[in-house]
């Protein structure tokens, strides 16, 4: 309606002559249309009440004498106490006091997190397959389809019940699996969108024999495995004596290293396409290695762990005699050996020999 009457306002604006008067009667036009509209019509009146006269978007005319007088230094020298920090900035809090507590710190992909580290801002070689194709074909090959309604067959329990028989067995925890070591096996789960295996971490270990009696033994296969993974190794030391290795209490004998994010990629990327294949007569990684848990080892000995390029461009500066050999631990997400060989069969590592699932 507003929209309507608007020639016949400016016609009659137009008539009286004077355009400051015009502009001004434009604006009031402009400004109350909505109400123009309902008093013309008070079927709208019910329809347009709730609307604001004026835009939130235009200035309001403030008085200039105000302007003029407002002084931040004078009434930031009159204020009494000092504004609380909180006011300006957010500070997560220090500790990890539980999900129950009021104050709980925001995720770790907030920028405002103590412990917010920007990036990946590019992967490795070896992750950006993985990511592009590896692991889009695992969940393709993996796929089970089950139907909607498909009933699932009820498994046994993995623990055993007690029997009854005393009347102490009442209210306790059921007993652990039969075998030695009773410890519960993890179950394998269906490879999905959510848990699609990966590369956690991988541990390189040595174990230096000579150590006992030259503590040089121990420095040269620092700086070897330092060289190999990038990460400075952790000295362990030997907890009880042992006399037929020669073996004494807190002897130094053997280094580790973890390694994880892009140095994981990129070591067992480098493993891949720099090492296995200079390796003379080598058939592969055996088929039986896995701790059950989706955890793969193999190892290098001496002429292995030369083939390094970063031994081997220096290979002058370490004794021959003194290079150790180390063990290589890749640890996964899978839920089973099945799924880790998998893994890393399509990321480039040759299994040979029977393979245990």
């Amino acid at each position: 309606m507003a929209l309507r009457e608007l020639p016949s306002v400016f016609s009659r604006l137009t008539v009286r002559g004077s355009r400051s008067t015009t502009v001004a009667a434009a604006r009031n036009c402009r400004r109350y249309a909505s109400s123009q509209a309902t008093s013309t019509t008070p079927d709208l009146a019910a329809d347009l009440q709730d609307l604001e006269s004026q835009s939130s978007f235009t200035a309001s005319e403030y008085p200039e004498e105000k302007i003029k007088a407002y002084d931040p230094v004078k009434r930031a020298q009159g204020r009494k106490r000092q504004l609380p920090p909180s006011r300006f900035q957010y500070r997560p809090p220090r500790y990890y006091r539980g999900p129950l507590h009021p104050h709980q710190p925001p995720p770790a992909s907030d920028p405002s997190s103590r412990v917010f580290v920007p990036g990946p801002f590019s992967h490795t070689r070896l992750e950006q397959t993985y990511q592009s194709t590896i692991a889009p074909d695992l969940m393709t090959l993996t796929y089970v389809h089950k139907p909607p309604g498909t009933e699932t067959t009820p498994k046994a329990d993995r623990l055993r019940t007690w029997d009854d028989s005393s009347p102490y067995h009442k209210g306790r925890p059921k007993r652990g699996p039969r075998g030695p070591g009773e410890v519960l096996r993890i179950v394998e789960k269906d490879i999905n969108w959510r848990n699609i295996p990966k590369i956690k971490e991988v541990t390189v270990h040595t174990m230096i024999k000579g150590a006992t009696e030259d503590s040089a033994h121990l420095h040269v296969g620092g700086i070897m495995i330092q060289a190999v993974t990038g990460v400075r190794p952790t000295v362990h030391r030997a907890k009880h004596s042992v006399a037929q290795f020669g073996i004494r209490k807190n002897t130094p004998i053997s280094l580790t290293s973890t390694l994880r994010g892009d140095q994981a990629y990129e070591f067992v990327d480098k493993c891949i396409n720099l090492v296995f294949p200079k390796i003379k007569d080598w058939s592969g990684v055996k088929g039986t290695t896995g701790d059950g848990a989706g955890n793969i080892s193999f190892g290098f000995d001496r002429e292995g762990a030369i083939l390094f390029p970063e031994v081997e461009v220096n290979y002058d500066m370490y004794p021959p005699k003194m290079i150790p050999g180390f063990h290589v631990t890749v640890k996964t997400t899978a839920t089973s050996d099945r799924q880790a060989r998998l893994l890393l069969t399509a990321l480039g590592v040759p299994f040979y020999g029977k393979l245990v699932d």
